[in-house]
């Protein structure tokens, strides 16, 4: 009795077929949706490089990095989801717990990146504000959710000044720096290399801005982390702690060439001032990256006693419906060595 045999492609196929379906499973890639905290401006060269430089393919990682209209936004678009991963302000991260107590999905911080709030007062000099002190009896300006703004209670407190004797304007974000140079109000609050370079925009010279950084007058809050979902964390342990070292190599790329950080940013949007975001991007990494505190506490992590302290000034401040559990916001074991993390380096 003869035994049918398939002809050799057939055979062929299937053995592929076979290998295919052993092939393991961490050969394949795991997708990342990611959103920034703002537009594709210079710090946007953190993320837009690696991924330029394909950090992330070698990880095993498909990562798309999307805009964003602010920390608030990326932080609700992370817990529900919409996104997997995401960069926003620590401060607003504890708001959102401390507002939404019964919240399904809380979105926790995995690696820090700007250790030093970038919020600060800034004035134009001919208003005669030097110090936080002159800030008494001022009119002060910000969009209401704007991160300085909310955080200046804690400024007001580290400085002795009287919240009473001190008048706010609300405006859209395009309008700040506007009014401040048509003298609409004294002063606003924002993040420096911002407000700093709308304001050169407008016509006005370094020398002719106060600049008073929180951290510089004892506010010690931290700034933007890389944020994530606890349910992404246990599902994806190990693509979370890869995307953190494509991240962190990507990181090292830009202060070693932030001309090539640039670049991968207007590949993204080919509208941006390369000029202009060249200098944003070194403002972001001297005053809230490469900064004292990171040096010692090691880029990327916390000291649990000051976020401890940030989270008691922050549920003072902004008058939270539930007091901020810590230890619960910052997630660690996820980060590289911190050998791997030495931006400090020679």
């Amino acid at each position: 009795m003869s035994l049918f045999r398939p002809p050799a492609r057939i055979v062929s196929l299937m053995l592929g077929l076979g290998l295919m379906a052993a092939a393991p499973a961490f050969a394949q890639e795991t997708r990342i949706r990611f959103q920034l905290d703002w537009r594709f401006e210079g710090p946007a060269a953190f993320f837009t490089l690696p991924a330029s430089k394909g950090y992330f393919k070698d990880e095993k990682l498909d990562v798309t990095i999307d805009a964003g209209n602010g920390s608030g936004g990326t932080i609700t678009r992370v817990a529900t989801g919409t996104y997997d991963m995401g960069f926003a302000d620590m401060a607003a991260l504890m708001e959102f717990w401390g507002n939404n107590p019964t919240a399904p999905a809380k979105p926790v911080a995995v690696m820090m990146v700007y250790n030093n709030t970038p919020a600060a007062v800034l004035a134009l000099k001919k208003s005669g504000i030097k110090s936080p002190a002159d800030l008494n009896g001022r009119k002060l300006g910000a969009p209401v959710f704007d991160a300085g703004r909310k955080g200046f209670p804690i400024f007001a407190k580290a400085n002795g000044l009287d919240l009473a004797k001190i008048q706010w304007t609300s405006m859209d974000p395009p309008l700040r720096e506007t009014m401040l140079v048509r003298g609409d109000v004294d002063a606003i609050t924002g993040f420096y290399f911002t407000s700093l370079l709308n304001l050169n925009a407008r016509g006005v010279k370094d020398e002719d801005v106060v600049i008073l950084p929180y951290p510089q007058y004892g506010v010690k809050l931290y700034g933007n982390a890389i944020i994530t979902t606890e349910a992404f964390l246990q599902k994806n342990p190990e693509a979370v702690k890869a995307f953190l070292r494509a991240f962190t190599k990507g990181l090292k790329g830009v202060i070693a060439d932030p001309a090539a950080g640039i670049d991968s940013v207007k590949a993204r949007d080919g509208l941006i001032d390369v000029a202009l975001e060249t200098r944003r991007l070194k403002l972001a990494l001297a005053g809230s990256v490469l900064t004292a505190d990171a040096k010692t506490e090691g880029f990327g992590d916390i000291s649990p006693p000051r976020l401890a302290l940030m989270a008691s000034q922050v549920n003072d401040a902004y008058g939270l419906k539930e007091r901020i559990q810590p230890d619960r916001i910052f997630v660690q074991g996820f980060l590289p060595p911190k050998d791997q993390r030495n931006l400090f380096a020679k």
